[in-house]
This record gives structure tokens, C-alpha cells and sequence, in this order.
């Protein structure tokens, strides 16, 4: 028997997500959508040819009966209420990052998951189901190059939109790394700094660009983030691992090597979407089957307030330009 799901939100990653569910993925089936514009909502069921029903609202969506799981990918400041919606009735909800807007409204989700007593919420982080990503990991676990002592990272994108402002270089960009280095390192930060090296001429007048993000973990790791969104070249994820006794590398996108016109060249990705479209389909296969077997996993809702603390911290450390504790309670049970 096939999933029954509802999306809230329509937008490109909504959009993205249905097709998924209708078109690729096993076991799923798009039953109801919404959208804060409902013409666009019914536009989509239509272009997709789906049987699904078109709700007023993502309240009303959430409590419709053959509504089995739901999809959150609306805006992010209407995450934490219907994600907590969907908590209160008892339904797995998949929801795209962020969780919440706020430390504290992922602290709420928290909490109700907990008290609800059972796994209900997955976090669309995705790259802890990106090949490349799991083959490093897979290194580092092993053993092979001892333990971890130092990350270097950079997370580049060819280029912003005049909406893009400074902060954003952490609740939007570095927010992957934040979620996906601590799943690698099993370990959580301690403390960060936020420095500016000399401004991209690229860059907007109202941006800073690029950072450069310091981590330290609660083992000791040493761990720096290059963040630079205007770097024109092409859309480049770079994190290397320094251990004891050898250095690990995220393996490239695979691509054909050319020797053409007196050069022997790689193509370089320009866009996010291409970067990481296998993993976005590993990512929700595996919310379905969790669902259908009884057991979400994935990213957790702890994960996703993790990740806020973290990111409230580098804004703070943005701001003062001095070193910023980060402090996490600890961890509930319930998450292991």
C-alpha cells in the first residue's frame, strides 16, 4: 500500500517534492496539497495530473483522514506551527529546513515530540544521504585515519540575489554544514568566530562576502567553514578531514574528464539542485519507508534544534566579531 501524503506548500522545493513522491520515488502517493495561494496549489495538481485533493489551509490538510504523512516545504516562519499541528495529531511530517525559525520554537517541537512519546519528525537536511558525504563518513568511522583534528570546508555558490543579506550566510547557507559535520564527527560545537576577510568586489553593497566560519567541538576538533556566495565560478562543496594518521576528502561530483582545445578539464556544477538531486530522492525514500515500517529516522527534530542554537551563535559571533560559546542542554533520551 502506497503512503498517503499531503504537502503543504507548492513553491519550487514543494513542487520538487510532489514530483518526487508521484513520479520517482516507491510506495507514495500525493493525496492532498495546499498553498497560501490556493490557484497555484490546484495549478500544480493539474501540470502533475494528480488525484489530489486541494485544501483550504495546512490545518485543515493535517487533520483530513486519508492524510497519512504530511510534507512541510511552505515558508519557513509557518514551519513550527504546522509541524507542531502535526505532532498533536499524531502524524509523521517530514519537514524541510528549517525546522524553525527560532532555537526556541525547535525547542517547542522538541518538547512535544518527546511528550507525544514517539519519533514523528524528520528534518530535511539532506546531505547526510549524499553518497559523497556517506563514503567520508564511512572513512572516519572506520578508524582508518584516526580520530579528526581538524575540518576544512567551504561551501561556495556562484552567486546571490539582492534579498540575500549577511546573516543569511548562516541560517540559509552554512546551516548544511552545522547539521551535517556534527553528524560526521559525532560530536557537538562548543564554540564560534565569525571572520570577514577582504570584501568580494562581487558582492552587493549591503553583503559581506565571503566569511569565514571557526568551530570547535566538544572533543577538540578544529574545524573551518569558508563561506562564500559570490565566487562566480560555479556551485563548489569542499570538506577535507585531517586525522591522526591520514586526510580524508569529500569525493567530487562525478564527471566526465576532457582533454579538448589543448586542456584536460572537469565540468564544475552551477546549481544546488544538480548537486544534491540524488540525495533529495534518498532523503524522502527514506521518510516513506520509515513511515511504512513504523519508524521514522533521519535527521531529528534535536538535530534540527542543534543546528538553530548553532546558527544563533555564529549570528552573535557575526555581529561582536569575539569568540561565542555555544551551549546545548543535554540530549533527551528519547533521541538516543
Amino acid at each position: 500500500m502506497s503512503l498517503k501524503i499531503g504537502v503543504i506548500g507548492t513553491g519550487a522545493i514543494g513542487q520538487d517534492h510532489i514530483r518526487r513522491c508521484s513520479q520517482t520515488l516507491l510506495n507514495s502517493q500525493v493525496v492532498a496539497v495546499t498553498d497560501i495561494n490556493l490557484q497555484q496549489a490546484a495549478k500544480v495538481v493539474s501540470d502533475l495530473k494528480l488525484t489530489a485533493e486541494v485544501y483550504p489551509d495546512g490545518h485543515a490538510l493535517i487533520k483530513a483522514p486519508e492524510v497519512e504523512a504530511i510534507l512541510v516545504t511552505s515558508w519557513g516562519p509557518s514551519h513550527e506551527e504546522f509541524v507542531l499541528a502535526a505532532i498533536a495529531a499524531g502524524k509523521p511530517v517530514f519537514c524541510e529546513k528549517p525546522l524553525a525559525v527560532t532555537a526556541e520554537g525547535c525547542r517547542k517541537i522538541v518538547e512535544a515530540e518527546v511528550a507525544h512519546g514517539k519519533r514523528l519528525v524528520q528534518v530535511g537536511f539532506m546531505r547526510p544521504y549524499d553518497e559523497g558525504y556517506r563514503a567520508l563518513k564511512a572513512v572516519i568511522d572506520s578508524g582508518q585515519i584516526g580520530e579528526p583534528l581538524m575540518l576544512h570546508c567551504a561551501h561556495r555558490n556562484p552567486s546571490v540575489g539582492e534579498n540575500y543579506k549577511t546573516d543569511m550566510a548562516i541560517t540559509d547557507t552554512l546551516i548544511h554544514e552545522l547539521d551535517v559535520l556534527r553528524w560526521l564527527l559525532d560530536d557537538d560545537y562548543v564554540s564560534v568566530q565569525v571572520v570577514f576577510p577582504r570584501k568580494s568586489s562581487k558582492a552587493l553593497a549591503h553583503l559581506k562576502d565571503p566569511q569565514i566560519v571557526l568551530l570547535e567541538t566538544a572533543k577538540g576538533t578544529r574545524i573551518d567553514v569558508e563561506v562564500f556566495v559570490n565566487c562566480q565560478y560555479g556551485y563548489d562543496i569542499q570538506c577535507e578531514v585531517v586525522g591522526e594518521t591520514g586526510i580524508a576528502k569529500l569525493p567530487e561530483p562525478q564527471q566526465v574528464q576532457l582533454r579538448s582545445g589543448a586542456k584536460l578539464s572537469n565540468a564544475i556544477l552551477m546549481d544546488w539542485k544538480d548537486r544534491f538531486i540524488a540525495a533529495y530522492d534518498v532523503e524522502l525514500q527514506a521518510f516513506i519507508d520509515g513511515v511504512r515500517s513504523g519508524q521514522v529516522g533521519g535527521p531529528s527534530a534535536w538535530d534540527g534544534f542543534a543546528a538553530a542554537v548553532a546558527a544563533d551563535k555564529c549570528i552573535e559571533a557575526q555581529n561582536s566579531g569575539q569568540i561565542v560559546k555555544v551551549g546545548l542542554p543535554e540530549r533527551p533520551h528519547f533521541y538516543g
